[in-house]
């Protein structure tokens, strides 16, 4: 009976060696960060034609587009490993802030306006609201006649506002301050304007009546100024009256090259919100790493890779699958998702529990939300641990780095490789909707020895975050008309 035993049992295991499930793999090109400084290349005609077109076509169409381009397209003498530790560094203040935003409630609560007094001016009172600024770029007109404009794009905050002169402090940028002087279109508010009332932080002139904002953030830049409307004029020439903006004559911090910010969040003052009328509430943007071009590598005087953000009908995905929007009633400003499980090589991870990543909407922790302006996307601390552990066994024939890398503690030595096996990975969310990212958006190099860390890291502060590097190539859709978020892979 023992030989038989041993034979079934040796069957039953050959059995189910057969049924299970070949782990899935990507082929991927490993190509190292460049040694060399990078500078910036020149504007191009298409850069200086982003405001060009036919101005009737732009007015008679039912959505408006610009061009988008990475922040370290404006970086100048730096290597790649270098703008990849400010990144870096960038991302630990953002996240840092986000999740004490999220988790606190909305910043308006702790917000309250400072009575008149002394010479007349009521001073704004620092908004708790602490995004940084995001990682992108488009180039907007800003007034009548239209002063061009590069504007961060941020889904992660909702006041658009830009430098203007009569500077008392500003950092520099690219291009001319605004003046709003020289504009025909650009009109002051009113104190006692409604449009004054939904600042979260704002305040008087009283000597003027005009209403004043200021937005601090949490890595110390702030902006504040006269809380205004301007028209704002987009690629094609399609022009949007009367947007709400704050016009900064006190700015300072980590803005980079950039006029201004373009927020891109949920809330009322929010660009999507304010163009809803005439565009609808649904905008989409593809994303371009300007680390994973080597467009100056490879095929030297060539100019960074770009992409649009689209607003209006044009916005949506012909291809993209779609996942609820979560209101989140402490935070607004925020687009928040259910992630419900990770797949690494085609399997997935039972570690990675929906019950860590779900939204407490009584206390505004947990939950997930998908930001421009993050670079790698966080995980509550048990998923990212089972995501990462998944990972390693999947990817057991590579070579672990000791030591980690920055925010990464999984790295893998690829020196002298050229062509790499990688587990697949895919992203799973309420509703059936999947994100398959292609190894590029996971596995990236952080020198020029051939170190290439994996995408993703914990955290202990409340919410998860899916990050810039992620959604790299898709199309992400936020159809707020039908409060969905959409990923369209090959979007650009």
């Amino acid at each position: 009976m023992a030989p038989l035993a041993a034979l079934l049992l040796l069957l039953a295991a050959s059995n189910a060696a057969a049924l299970a499930k070949p782990v899935e793999y990507h082929r991927f090109v490993a190509t190292p960060l460049s040694p060399h400084p990078y500078t910036a290349p020149a504007a191009t005609d298409a850069d200086e034609d982003a405001l060009g077109g036919s101005l009737a076509a732009a007015e008679a169409s039912s959505a408006v587009h610009f061009r988008v381009v990475h922040r370290d397209a404006f970086a100048v003498n730096a290597t790649a490993a270098e703008l990849l530790r400010h990144r870096l560094r960038r991302d630990k203040r953002r996240t840092a802030r986000i999740s004490k935003a999220a988790s606190a409630g909305a910043a308006a609560g702790n917000a309250t306006r400072a009575a008149g007094g002394g010479g007349g001016v009521a001073a704004p009172v620092v908004s708790g609201l602490a995004q940084g600024s995001g990682e992108y770029f488009t180039k907007i007109g800003v007034g009548t006649p239209a002063t061009q404009a590069l504007m961060v794009l941020d889904t992660g905050s909702d006041v658009v506002w830009m430098q203007c002169a009569p500077c008392r402090r500003c950092y520099d940028q690219s291009g001319p301050v605004f003046d709003p002087r020289r504009s025909t279109s650009y009109g002051a508010v009113d104190c006692a304007a409604p449009l004054c009332r939904r600042l979260d932080s704002g305040g008087c002139d009283l000597r003027r009546r005009a209403c004043l904002y200021q937005v601090a953030y949490g890595d110390g830049s702030v902006t504040a100024g006269d809380f205004a409307t301007e028209t704002l004029t987009f690629a094609g020439g399609a022009r949007v009256a009367r947007v709400a903006l704050g016009c900064g004559h006190d700015n300072e911090g980590l803005f980079v090259a950039a006029a201004g910010l373009l927020g891109l969040g949920r809330g009322s003052l929010s660009f999507p919100t304010q163009i809803s009328r005439r565009y609808g509430r649904s905008f989409s943007y593809c994303l371009v790493d300007r680390t994973s071009s080597s467009s100056s590598d490879t095929n030297p005087g060539s100019t960074s890779r770009s992409s649009t953000v689209t607003f209006g009908s044009g916005a949506m995905g012909a291809s993209a699958s779609f996942t609820p929007m979560v209101r989140n009633p402490r935070m607004e400003t925020f687009y928040y998702v259910q992630l419900v499980g990770i797949s690494v090589g085609g399997a997935r991870v039972p570690g990675v529990a929906e019950s860590d990543l779900r939204l407490d909407p009584s206390t505004g922790r947990g939950g997930v939300i998908v930001d421009s302006g993050t670079s790698v996307t966080r995980l509550a601390r048990p998923a990212y641990s089972a995501l990462r552990d998944a990972f390693r066994g999947a990817a057991a024939g590579l070579r672990l780095s000791p030591g980690g890398f920055s925010l990464f503690d999984t790295c893998y030595d690829l020196g002298g490789r050229k062509v790499v096996k990688v587990p697949t990975v895919s992203m799973h969310f309420a509703g059936g909707a999947e994100a398959a990212l292609p190894p590029e958006n996971y596995l990236i190099p952080v020198d020029s020895r051939g170190t290439f860390c994996f995408a993703f890291a914990g955290t202990d502060g409340g919410v998860s975050i899916i990050g810039n590097i992620q959604q790299q190539g898709f199309r992400v859709v936020f159809d707020g008309d039908g409060q969905r978020v959409g990923f369209a892979p090959k979007g650009c």
